[in-house]
């Protein structure tokens, strides 16, 4: 990666898109920009609308249309959901190429792995995609062995109790 960072956070326990929101809150506020693309979430409507008070600098992008969450959905359902998130990394790669942001979040991009949307090669040119400069951070639940490789820092996040 082209002077770029790589940060994942990954793991089981909760708190990995927060943590991804607080890398992005902290670099908005240095006067960077910023542009989240969230991938398998239900609709979270605080959430989002909560996100979207912090535009221009942090802007959020959600490509599915369903309400419910991925596993939930019908096969049908899931078909056209597939579509959405491919859409949503076809504009995360021309996000990269074209340098429109300072740091881009792609949260929940490890579970496009995890249900055969996206394939390791198509998220390695997704980094090879990105400009000078531009950090990427990447949020799921599990961890392809060869990302470690790819990344600047790792951080899996589990809990101790819950």
């Amino acid at each position: 990666m082209n002077g770029s960072k790589l940060q994942i956070y990954f793991g089981n326990g909760k708190g990995k898109t927060t943590a991804a929101l607080g890398q992005a809150i902290k670099e908005a506020s240095k006067g960077k920009t910023v542009i989240i693309v969230q991938f398998l979430k239900g609709k979270q409507p605080e959430a989002i609308s909560f996100i979207q008070r912090l535009e221009p600098e942090i802007k959020l992008f959600r490509f599915q249309r369903k309400e419910a969450a991925f596993e939930d959905l019908s096969d049908q359902e899931r078909k056209e959901e597939t579509l959405n998130m491919k859409n949503g990394l076809s504009f995360a790669r021309k996000v990269l190429a074209t340098g429109e942001c300072d740091v881009l979040v792609l949260d929940e991009i490890l579970g496009l792995l995890e249900y055969g949307i996206a394939e390791p090669s198509d998220i390695r040119e997704l980094l090879d995609e990105a400009a000078e400069g531009t950090d990427l951070i990447f949020t799921g639940i599990r961890l392809c062995p060869e990302m470690v490789e790819w990344a600047d820092e790792v951080y899996q996040i589990s809990a101790l109790k819950e």
